[in-house]
């Protein structure tokens, strides 16, 4: 099934499953890329780049590709020590090296066995660091680090089924596919088309022996019940309706806050209604960008931090971090790791 029809299916499902105005635009864009482009470059240019696949360096750093020029350009004559600074910090490799010693320093005393983890290279992956003989991109590190963090509060050998809500191109898939046993996990990964397709390339090239379902597949069928699933699986958002049983872990990671109150409302009542025992979330504490006529990416009313504790009344708000295993941008704001545990 080709993106326009799983994008059709998701506009009829109704207001709370069509894309909201951020992604709205943002599907069409990703959709041309992706075509034009093709699926298998979809880590190294255009849009996904913008949208779910962080960089470190460009287009992440904020710098454009002129002034990145100008920048290398302005430095010479130069050592080479001088040269690998610049480069390393305009590449991103100083701040994916931070962001690797905090997974690593953390998981050597709570989640040994992440360590084991080494990112493919499907995708034509713009950037990739190697760290001790392996790979890691910055979706990869962001969640290395979150799992570490949750780590603190739970033990994560015991937590085996993971839901996620726009989970990008499935890196959480990945992880505990390379890190665990296919009879010790199950991960869920329920998002708009075109990005639920993007996934379902990624996890077949990344995880190529591990048994998985595909949105296409999946959105065949009526019903999901959880403990049937193979150890991989991708749905269409509007299937998290039929999805029927318990999960240990709900994770999201910044797509709420790309979307409006009242969907992400309807999300959280059916992570409620399937009982995970822990809730991981990261998002900017101080809300998405609000849309306008000059930019239509955007949100109509942004999210921020207090809106999930009262829209999750059975849970409690455990920690919030932006200092180790979050982070705090350059101008100010704050990238939240949020753990909440069911009460």
């Amino acid at each position: 099934m080709s993106h326009p029809d799983l994008l059709d299916l998701s506009r009829r499902s109704g207001p709370l499953y069509a894309p909201t105005p951020f992604w709205a635009e943002g599907a069409r864009r990703l959709a041309e890329d992706i075509d034009a482009n093709g699926i298998e470059n979809f880590r190294n240019k255009g849009a996904p780049l913008n949208f779910f696949v962080p960089t470190y360096g460009y287009p992440g750093n904020s710098l454009s590709d002129t002034q990145i020029t100008a920048l290398r350009a302005g430095i010479h004559p130069a050592s080479a020590k001088q040269s690998a600074i610049v480069e390393n910090w305009l590449t991103g490799h100083d701040q994916a090296r931070v962001d690797y010693r905090v997974f690593a320093a953390a998981a050597q005393q709570c989640a040994p066995y992440l360590m084991a983890f080494s990112e493919s290279d499907a995708g034509n992956p713009r950037e990739h660091f190697n760290f001790q003989g392996r790979q890691y991109s910055r979706s990869a590190l962001n969640y290395l680090i979150a799992l570490t963090f949750l780590a603190q509060f739970a033990d994560l050998e015991q937590c085996h089924t993971f839901l996620e809500i726009g989970g990008g191109f499935g890196t959480l898939g990945e992880i505990l596919a390379k890190t665990r046993e296919p009879e010790t996990y199950r991960f869920i990964d329920v998002d708009i088309p075109p990005t639920c397709e993007v996934a379902d390339y990624y996890l077949g090239e990344a995880c190529r022996e591990t048994e998985r379902m595909t949105s296409a597949a999946a959105s065949l069928a009526d019903n999901h019940p959880i403990d049937d699933l193979p150890p991989l699986t991708v749905l269409p958002n509007w299937q998290i309706e039929a999805l029927s049983g318990r999960i240990d872990v709900f994770v999201n990671f910044f797509s709420f806050q790309e979307m409006e109150p009242e969907v992400v409302a309807s999300y959280l009542e059916h992570v409620d209604r399937l009982e995970p025992k822990w809730i991981l979330l990261r998002n900017m504490r101080e809300g998405k960008q609000v849309r306008t006529a000059d930019d239509p990416i955007g949100v109509t009313t942004p999210i921020k931090g207090p809106f999930y504790a009262e829209q999750l009344p059975n849970y409690a708000l455990r920690a919030t971090d932006a200092d180790i295993f979050g982070s705090t941008t350059a101008d100010g704001f704050h990238s939240d790791l949020s753990v909440f545990e069911r009460v």
